[in-house]
C-alpha cells in the first residue's frame, strides 16, 4: 500500500493511493455446467485466494456483464463503480474476459479516545478512461510477447494458454503501478525526436543500406533518447513495442552508461572510428565462447497475417536500432558478427552526429527557461505525444511536475471531448489559483496548464495563443 501522512488539524492522517486488488481471466463458455465453473478461470491473481472466492467474484463479473446487455447488447459493461473499489472489463477476445479490481484511494482519519480511525474512500478520484486504458494495455502487452489467446489454443489447448497466462502475468502485474497513472496512459503516445531533414536522410540511408546487407531484417526501428525517429512497423505494433522498450528493457540498461560513457567500451579502430555498439538483447558480449544467441520473441500483425519475430536490439551511445527476423530463421554467432561488425561503428557515428545536431539547435532555441506554462500535446494520426508536465515516466515512476488534483482536471477535460466528435476548447480555473486549458482540434489536442494567479479568461486565452504560435506553429488550432 502506498500512504502518505499528511497533517490535519494537529492531528496526523493517512492517504492511501489506489492498488490492484485482483485481476483475473475467464471464459464462460469453458465451465458451463454446474460443479465445473472453476474451468472458466484461466488466471486470478492473487492465486492464494480461497477456490470459491474466486468462482463467487468470476460468477458475478459474469452476471454483471449479461445484466448489462439486456440494456445495450452491442456495448459491454466496462466497469462497476463501488465504495469501496472500481471494476474494469474488457472482452479482450471473443468471450475471453479480462478483469482489472482496484481498491479506491482512501483517508484513514484518526479517532479521540483510542477508538479505531475512520476509512473515508475517494469514490470519484479514479478515471474511468485512465484506468480502462491500462487494463487494454495488459493485454497488448501479453499478445506482443506472446500473440492470441486463440492461437495459444489452437497450439496446445486451454493448458497451453493458462501457462502461458501465468508466467507472463505474474512478472507483469509486478511492474503495474496504478499511482502513477494519468492521462498518458489514455494516449499511449509516442515520443518523437526533433530533428533536421539532413540528418533524418542519415538515418533512413543507414536503415536502408543495413537492410540491404543483412536482408533477414525484416523490420526496423531507430530510437535516440528513449525517442523514436524511424519505424518499418505498424503503428499499434510499434506502439506497443515502444511502451516495452521504453519503460522496461532500457531503464533497465541505463545503469552502466551512469557510471561513465556507455559500458563496455570497445574502442576499435573500423577506419578510424570507435565502435560503442552493444546488444541490450541477446548475447551479453560476442567474445565469450558461451555466448547464448537467443533473442526475445514479438508478435506484430496479429489481426492479419500473424508474424512471429525474434526481437534484436542493439545499442550505441544513446542510439538504440530494433531488428526484427522472422522466426523460423534461427540466429547463428556468424549472424550477430556480422550485424556488430556492420552496424556498431556506423551507428556510432550517426549517435555523436545526432547529438551534436541536437545540441546545435538548442543554442539556436535559446536557454531553457521555466516557461509560465506547462502542457501534453497528442496527435491522433500518428500518435505523437509530447509532455513538459512529465519529468520522466516509466512503468514504476511517473514524476509529474504538478499537483495530482490538476492532472485529474486533465483527464476530465479529455473526457469531455471524447463524448463528442466536434472541436472544442474548455477552460477551468482550479481552486489552486491555476488555470487550465484543453484545447481539441482536428485529431489533435492540447492541455495547457497556467500558472497565472490574477489573470482573467481573456488573458488566459491570448496566453495559449500565443504558446500555440510559438510551440505550435505549424499546427492549425482554433481561435
Amino acid at each position: 500500500l502506498c500512504c502518505s501522512p499528511r497533517m490535519a488539524s494537529g492531528t496526523q492522517e493517512k492517504q492511501y493511493t489506489p492498488s490492484l486488488l485482483s485481476f483475473f481471466l475467464y471464459n464462460p463458455s469453458f465451465g458451463s455446467r454446474e460443479g465445473e465453473e472453476e474451468k472458466k478461470i484461466l488466471f486470478y491473481h492473487p492465486s492464494e485466494v480461497e477456490k470459491n472466492e474466486k468462482i463467487r467474484n468470476v460468477g458475478l463479473c459474469e452476471a454483471i456483464v449479461q445484466f448489462t446487455r439486456t440494456f445495450c447488447p452491442t456495448k459491454p459493461a466496462k466497469s462497476l463503480h463501488t465504495q469501496k473499489n472500481r471494476q474494469f472489463f474488457f472482452e479482450a477476445e471473443d468471450s475471453f474476459w479480462i478483469v482489472m479490481v482496484v481498491r479506491n484511494p482512501m483517508v484513514e482519519k484518526p479517532n479521540k479516545d483510542g477508538r479505531p480511525p475512520t476509512i473515508e474512500y475517494q469514490e470519484e478520484e479514479i478515471l474511468d478512461t485512465v484506468y480502462g486504458a491500462v487494463l487494454r494495455e495488459c493485454y497488448s502487452m501479453y499478445k506482443l510477447f506472446n500473440g492470441t489467446f486463440g492461437r495459444a489454443m489452437e497450439a496446445g489447448g486451454v493448458e497451453l494458454l493458462m501457462q502461458k497466462l501465468d508466467k507472463f502475468f505474474y512478472r507483469y502485474l509486478q511492474t503495474l503501478h496504478l499511482q502513477s497513472c494519468d492521462l498518458l496512459d489514455v494516449f499511449g503516445g509516442i515520443a518523437f525526436f526533433p530533428l533536421d531533414k539532413m540528418t533524418y536522410l542519415k538515418i533512413q540511408s543507414f536503415v536502408n543500406r543495413v537492410e540491404e546487407s543483412l536482408s533477414l531484417i525484416k523490420y526496423t526501428a531507430f530510437l535516440y533518447n528513449d525517442q523514436l525517429i524511424w519505424s518499418g512497423l505498424e503503428q499499434d505494433d510499434m506502439r506497443i513495442l515502444y511502451k516495452y522498450l521504453t519503460t522496461s528493457l532500457f531503464p533497465r540498461h541505463s545503469e552502466p552508461e551512469l557510471a561513465g560513457r556507455d559500458s563496455p567500451l570497445r574502442p576499435e579502430v573500423a577506419g578510424n572510428l570507435l565502435h560503442y555498439g552493444r546488444f541490450l538483447t541477446g548475447p551479453a558480449n560476442l567474445k565469450d565462447p558461451e555466448a547464448k544467441f537467443r533473442f526475445p520473441r514479438i508478435f506484430v500483425n496479429t489481426e492479419d497475417s500473424y508474424e512471429e519475430l525474434h526481437l534484436i536490439v542493439y545499442k550505441a551511445m544513446s542510439a538504440a536500432v530494433c531488428f526484427m527476423i522472422s522466426a523460423s530463421v534461427e540466429l547463428t554467432r556468424e549472424f550477430c558478427e556480422q550485424l556488430d561488425g556492420l552496424v556498431g561503428p556506423q551507428l556510432t557515428l550517426l549517435a555523436s552526429d545526432i547529438c551534436e545536431q541536437y545540441n546545435v539547435n538548442r543554442r539556436i532555441s535559446g536557454p531553457d527557461k521555466e516557461p509560465q506554462f506547462k502542457f501534453i500535446y497528442f496527435n491522433h494520426m500518428n500518435l505523437a505525444e509530447k509532455s513538459t508536465i512529465h519529468m520522466r515516466k516509466t512503468a514504476s515512476v511517473s514524476l509529474t511536475s504538478v499537483h495530482p488534483d490538476l492532472m485529474k482536471i486533465l483527464g476530465d477535460i479529455n473526457c469531455d471531448f471524447a463524448r463528442v466528435d466536434e472541436d472544442e476548447e474548455i477552460i477551468v480555473k482550479a481552486m489552486t489559483d491555476y488555470w487550465v486549458v484543453g484545447k481539441k482540434s482536428d485529431q489533435r489536442e492540447l492541455y495547457v496548464i497556467l500558472n497565472q494567479k490574477n489573470a482573467n479568461l481573456i488573458e488566459v486565452n491570448e496566453e495559449v495563443k500565443r504558446l500555440c504560435a510559438t510551440q505550435f506553429n505549424n499546427i492549425f488550432f482554433l481561435d
